[in-house]
C-alpha cells in the first residue's frame, strides 16, 4: 500500500462543515449506499481524500459518472465563481477512494484538457442536467478530473 493510500485509512477523518453533505455520507456510509445514494433522483458516489492543507480525511458525496471503470469529477460548486475545496485537495493529494454503493476502490485524480475534457463534458451533461447552467454563470472554467484505477506494482 502506497504511504498516500495509507493516509486514507490512518488520518483522522474531518466531516464536511456542510450538514447535508455530512448527512448524505454518513447515511451513504452506514447503509452501503442503499440510502443516502442520490441527489435530486440522480445516483451519487462519495469521494474520500486528503485535505490539501489539513492532511485530514474528507469526504463528499458528487455525481456518479462512471465509464469503462474510472469515474469524473466535475469542480462545478453548482455553478459557484470558486472552485470546490474538494478541487484543492485532490490536485495536492490525487489518491482518492470512491465509494459507489457498498464497492470502494482506490483511484487517482488527474484533471483532464482539450478533446478529453470536451468528451468528459459531454458525458458529465448526460448525467446531470443542471452543469451546462453551471458552466453559464460560474465565470470560470469549470475543472473536470477523471478517477482512475491505481495499476498495481505487484
Amino acid at each position: 500500500m502506497q504511504r498516500q493510500d495509507q493516509d486514507l485509512v490512518d488520518a483522522p477523518y474531518v466531516p464536511s462543515s456542510s450538514e447535508r453533505a455530512r448527512d448524505q455520507v454518513a447515511l451513504y456510509e452506514a447503509t452501503g449506499g442503499r440510502e443516502g445514494g442520490t441527489l435530486e433522483g440522480r445516483p451519487v458516489v462519495i469521494l474520500t481524500m486528503t485535505g490539501a492543507a489539513s492532511g485530514k480525511i474528507r469526504k463528499t458525496p458528487i455525481m456518479r459518472i462512471e465509464h469503462d471503470g474510472s469515474y469524473l469529477a466535475v469542480a462545478s460548486n453548482g455553478g459557484a465563481p470558486s472552485h470546490p475545496a474538494w478541487y484543492h485537495n485532490l490536485i495536492a493529494h490525487p489518491d482518492v477512494r470512491v465509494q459507489d454503493g457498498a464497492w470502494v476502490r482506490t483511484l487517482r485524480a488527474r484533471e483532464v484538457f482539450g478533446q478529453e475534457k470536451a468528451e468528459a463534458w459531454k458525458l458529465a451533461d448526460s448525467r446531470w442536467p443542471y452543469f451546462p447552467d453551471y458552466r453559464a454563470r460560474a465565470g470560470r472554467e469549470i475543472p473536470i478530473l477523471r478517477l482512475e484505477p491505481v495499476a498495481s506494482t505487484r
